[in-house]
């Protein structure tokens, strides 16, 4: 399938390097060195993945990120220069699935990509739903086929990553599910290093979408030192 790309970094070395690496794997590219140009691309075209730098002459990646999930729902990667949990947990909070901090090596950066699309595309039937891929939870309608969730009846709006983490715990309904296993089921590649703040973030922004508590959660319980679970 040929897939859609946007990239965005005004580091010109990195934005073409990047777009090589992508057009080797057959993906068509939009790039562009400024926010604003990457804007109207997001308004005109149908994209299926965007990579965001943080750092923009003009309007910063992080504003673009919460633009784009204003509306969309694709994965979105951001690029940090910054090794600091703060750059890392706001981009997750306004809505991005994944970071990957600069100098990076391009073969990393097109394994998150694949695990992303991966993700956004296509769901395993390996674990069991019934034959419509319908999962049904205490007000929750999840159909794993066309990535639609409903909340009592209306449309619930999920990133990428927020709708794997919902999906495996109901999934695993009555079971523990560790970050270590969120992490390795979402994104698949053992040698990516996240910290415990990333899930963590992810389901921050869940319960606040699910209209969940930590203190009496109706949805997700949090196993502290063990892992999340969704009641039976």
């Amino acid at each position: 399938m040929n897939y859609r790309i946007l990239i965005v970094d005004d580091e010109h070395e990195i934005a073409d390097l990047v777009e090589l690496y992508l057009k080797n794997e057959n993906y068509e590219v939009f790039k562009f060195y400024t926010a604003q140009e990457a804007l109207n691309c997001i308004e005109k075209m149908e994209l299926d993945l965007a990579i965001l730098d943080i750092m923009l002459p003009d309007i910063n990646g992080l504003s673009i990120c919460q633009q784009i999930r204003s509306k969309h729902t694709y994965p979105i990667i951001m690029l940090t220069a910054k090794d600091t949990e703060t750059d890392k947990i706001t981009g997750l909070t306004l809505g991005a699935d994944d970071y990957i901090t600069k100098p990076f090596r391009p073969l990393e950066l097109m394994a998150r990509v694949k695990a992303q699309l991966r993700r956004y595309k296509k769901y395993s039937g390996e674990i069991p739903k019934n034959d419509d891929g319908i999962i049904i939870h205490s007000g929750l309608v999840i159909n794993v086929n066309t990535h639609e969730v409903l909340l009592n009846e209306k449309p619930l709006s999920l990133t990428p990553t927020e709708f794997s983490i919902l999906r495996i715990l109901c999934e695993q309904k009555g079971n523990v599910v560790s970050s270590e296993k969120l992490f390795h089921e979402i994104w698949g590649d053992e040698y990516f290093t996240k910290s415990n703040n990333t899930i963590t973030v992810h389901i921050r922004h869940l319960r606040e979408k699910l209209g969940d508590t930590i203190d009496k959660p109706k949805y997700i319980k949090t196993v502290w030192g063990v892992g999340y679970k969704i009641e039976k």
